[in-house]
C-alpha cells in the first residue's frame, strides 16, 4: 500500500496491560507512514486508560470481557465494529477471540500470524498471514506490517512507544514526590504480578530496598493496585521503613507519570514493568515463567534477572508455583541494581533521562 493513503485500520489486541503497551510501537509505525490513516483499537478494560492517551489512536472500541459467551452483547458489538467500515484488521494477539473480532468487523484484509504465535483458530479467521521471525513481541508485532508494504519504511525511524504523560497525573505525582521530599532520586518497586508464579517474595524486595538505601541513600516508592498488593507494599515498608515509601493509590496513568521520573524500576514481568519501559525508565526485571527475550522490558538499557525458565503451556505456567522466581536470590538482584546504578552514573549528563 503506497505511503500517503488513508486506510481505515483496526488493531485487535485485547489484553493484557503489558502486551498492549508492547503493541504501541505498531501504532506509532503506522502513523509515521500513513499520517492520514484512521486507526482504531479493540481492547478490554483496563488498558484503555493508557491507550486513550496515545495521539496515534483515533478510536478505542471497548470490548466486554467474556463477550464470546454473552450472545446478548453481540448485536451492539457487531454494530460498533462495522460502523467505521474498516478496510484492514491487524491481529497481533493471535488468538481466537482477537481474530474473531476482525472477522466480525467485515474488513476484507485481516492480517495475522502464521506459526507458533498464531494460536487457536486465528490462522483460519485471518486471511493474510505473516511468518514472524523475531523473538520479542515488539519486533514480531512490527513484522506484521510487511503485509502493508516494505517493513523497512515502518521501522527505519526506530521503535517508538509514543505514550505521553497525562497532565492531571503529572500534577498529582509531582505533589506526592514533593510531599515525600523524594525529588527524582528514587526507585519504583512494584511487587505485584497477575500470576502468582511471577511474584517474588516481599521480604526479598525489602532487603533490596534496604541495600539501595544503605549503600546509595536511594529510597524506593512501592506501588500497588488493589487490596492484595497494598498488603504486599505494607509488608515491604514494615521490613524497610526508612528505605521505602508506600505510593498513594495510583491509576495506570499515575503510574506512568511516576515511572517517568524514577531513577529506575524494579519489579516482576507484569504490566507496570512495561509501562515503565514505555515512559523511558530503565528497568531491572525479574523473570521466572516468562522469557525476557520474548516479552521482557524492551531495549538494551534494561537488565533481566532469571535463573531458569519455568516452561509449560500458558495455562500451566499461570497456575504453577513460583519455583523459578524463588531461586532468584537477594544477592542476584542486589548485583543487578548495582550494575544499573553504575551504568546510569557513568552516562554523560546530557544523556540522562531523570537522574
Amino acid at each position: 500500500m503506497p505511503a500517503g493513503e488513508a486506510p481505515r485500520i483496526l488493531i485487535t489486541r485485547l489484553s493484557h496491560i503489558g502486551d498492549c503497551i508492547l503493541t504501541l510501537p505498531l501504532v506509532s509505525a503506522i502513523r509515521r507512514v500513513y499520517p492520514q490513516a484512521f486507526i482504531s483499537w479493540a481492547v478490554e478494560s483496563p488498558s484503555q486508560q493508557l491507550l486513550g492517551l496515545h495521539p496515534g489512536i483515533d478510536q478505542l472500541i471497548l470490548i466486554p470481557r467474556g463477550w464470546a459467551k454473552k450472545p446478548s452483547c453481540w448485536p451492539e458489538l457487531v454494530q460498533q465494529l462495522r460502523k467505521p467500515k474498516f478496510e484492514i484488521v491487524i491481529d497481533p494477539q493471535g488468538i481466537t477471540k482477537s481474530a474473531a473480532l476482525g472477522r466480525l468487523s467485515g474488513a476484507r484484509r485481516r492480517i495475522g500470524i502464521r506459526g507458533r504465535w498464531g494460536r487457536e483458530l486465528s490462522p483460519y479467521l485471518n486471511n493474510q498471514l505473516v511468518t514472524t521471525k523475531s523473538s520479542h513481541l515488539v519486533d514480531r508485532t512490527l513484522e506484521l506490517l510487511v503485509a502493508l508494504g516494505e517493513q523497512g519504511s515502518f521501522t527505519g525511524s526506530g521503535v517508538e512507544f509514543g505514550l505521553p504523560v497525562c497532565p492531571i497525573s503529572q500534577v498529582k505525582i509531582e505533589s506526592f514526590l514533593s510531599g515525600q521530599r523524594l525529588g527524582d532520586r528514587f526507585v519504583v518497586i512494584n511487587p505485584g504480578a497477575s500470576w502468582a508464579s511471577k511474584r517474588w517474595e516481599t521480604n526479598r524486595f525489602a532487603a533490596v530496598a534496604n541495600h539501595l538505601f544503605g549503600q546509595h541513600a536511594i529510597q524506593s516508592v512501592v506501588t500497588w493496585a488493589g487490596a492484595a498488593e497494598q498488603g504486599m507494599a505494607q509488608q515491604i515498608h514494615a521490613l524497610a521503613p526508612a528505605a521505602t515509601v508506600i505510593a498513594d493509590p495510583t491509576s495506570l496513568r499515575d503510574l506512568a507519570a511516576l515511572c517517568q521520573t524514577a531513577k529506575f524500576f524494579l519489579g516482576c514481568d507484569t504490566g507496570p514493568l512495561h509501562i515503565a519501559t514505555a515512559m523511558g525508565a530503565p528497568c531491572v526485571g525479574l523473570y521466572g515463567t516468562t522469557r525476557p527475550e520474548e516479552s521482557g522490558a524492551y531495549g538494551p538499557q534494561h537488565i533481566a534477572v532469571q535463573k531458569w525458565y519455568q516452561s509449560g503451556t500458558c495455562r500451566a505456567r499461570r497456575s504453577a508455583g513460583n519455583q523459578a522466581m524463588l531461586d532468584i536470590q537477594v544477592a542476584d538482584v542486589n548485583a543487578a541494581v548495582e550494575q544499573m546504578i553504575a551504568r546510569l552514573d557513568s552516562e554523560p549528563i546530557s544523556q540522562r533521562r531523570a537522574s
